[in-house]
């Protein structure tokens, strides 16, 4: 894991190289036209149509990811097994997007002086109408989509990974390990980003694939919530704090991870985030979090991609302590 890690913080996803995630994306797109071909206009069908898109996409990309790692491992053509371990190794650092989700709000950044330029960086990385936005409520929407995508991006993925190399150090080999959780996890995610809309035939179409997620995410959410408060430098006593304020500035939100996420990182980073945002034509107000913390700036939204770092970090260390606790519980036995 850290490994793929340190490989995706040093090259992060290179544009010239073919993403997983793009073949999911392209999967999806090809999927979604048949099933409203067949569909319709009927509710019940698109359902089953997105039930149908989300079997097969998650289960096709984790059984891509299990017959990869069954390959690093030598049960199929053992003499090949220097390039599997290579191709495992690139595969699990597509599935984080650390360093990508640095590149992307840093160049929000980088372009505040000109605002036009920094409203177009920024619609590349967020849902909200960008077109007039001022340079405060660019650097809030930059703030709330490094801690929001923080977890989606990258500790989700990273938390399945290590419940796959969890189940490896506990002797289960055969089972799905830290690629096919990861990619199956992507694939969920993926699902959620392109049909997860409440509007149209995606109001049924996408329920399985936004469902499946939310789920996925769910866990890996609040223990970002519990522990990056250690990463900000908080002492025992901070984590439980930080995890209830989380919980409780998060809970107005209609997602049931993304106002926690960023609740999470507004205390961490004692900044204040929430506020109205535009979609389309629509007016949302979206719940405040840290309310009465200083509005964020630049230095914030640095602060906060700073805390990520240092929690992927501590994230990775546990997951090894783990890993050997587990493996020495298993050769006592």
């Amino acid at each position: 894991m850290s490994a793929a890690a340190g490989l995706d913080r040093l090259v992060g996803d290179p544009r010239w190289c073919l993403h997983p995630v793009v073949v999911m994306g392209w999967c999806i797109s090809r999927l979604r036209r048949l099933a409203e071909h067949w569909a319709g206009d009927r509710p019940w069908a698109l359902r089953l149509g997105g039930g149908v898109i989300t079997a097969v996409l998650v289960g096709g990309s984790s059984g891509a990811g299990w017959l990869l790692e069954q390959w690093a491992l030598g049960r199929a053509l053992p003499d090949a097994r220097p390039a599997a371990l290579f191709l495992l190794w690139i595969a699990l650092a597509s599935a984080l997007a650390g360093r990508s989700l640095e590149q992307a709000v840093r160049g929000v950044l980088r372009a505040l002086a000109d605002l036009a330029a920094a409203r177009t960086a920024l619609s590349w990385i967020v849902g909200r109408d960008t077109t007039e936005l001022n340079q405060a409520e660019i650097v809030r929407a930059a703030a709330e989509t490094a801690s929001e995508n923080a977890v989606d991006g990258l500790f989700a993925p990273l938390f399945w990974m290590l419940v796959g190399a969890g189940l490896w150090s506990a002797g289960l080999s055969s089972a799905p390990g830290p690629l096919a959780l990861a990619w199956g996890f992507k694939a969920a995610s993926t699902l959620d980003s392109m049909l997860g809309y409440r509007q149209g035939r995606l109001l049924w179409l996408g329920t399985a694939g936004a469902r499946l997620d939310d789920l996925l995410v769910w866990l890996p959410c609040r223990l970002v919530a519990l522990s990056l408060p250690l990463a900000a430098g908080a002492g025992p006593d901070g984590w439980l704090r930080g995890l209830a304020a989380a919980l409780r500035d998060g809970a107005p939100d209609p997602s049931p991870n993304a106002g926690v996420s960023q609740a999470a990182y507004a205390h961490a980073a004692d900044v204040q985030l929430g506020g109205l945002n535009r979609y389309g034509d629509q007016l949302k107000a979206k719940p405040l979090l840290a309310a009465g913390s200083p509005l964020p700036n630049p230095a914030a939204v640095e602060r906060m991609l700073r805390l990520s770092l240092r929690l992927e970090l501590l994230w990775l260390l546990a997951g090894l302590a783990v890993g050997i606790a587990i493996g020495a519980g298993g050769s006592a036995q």
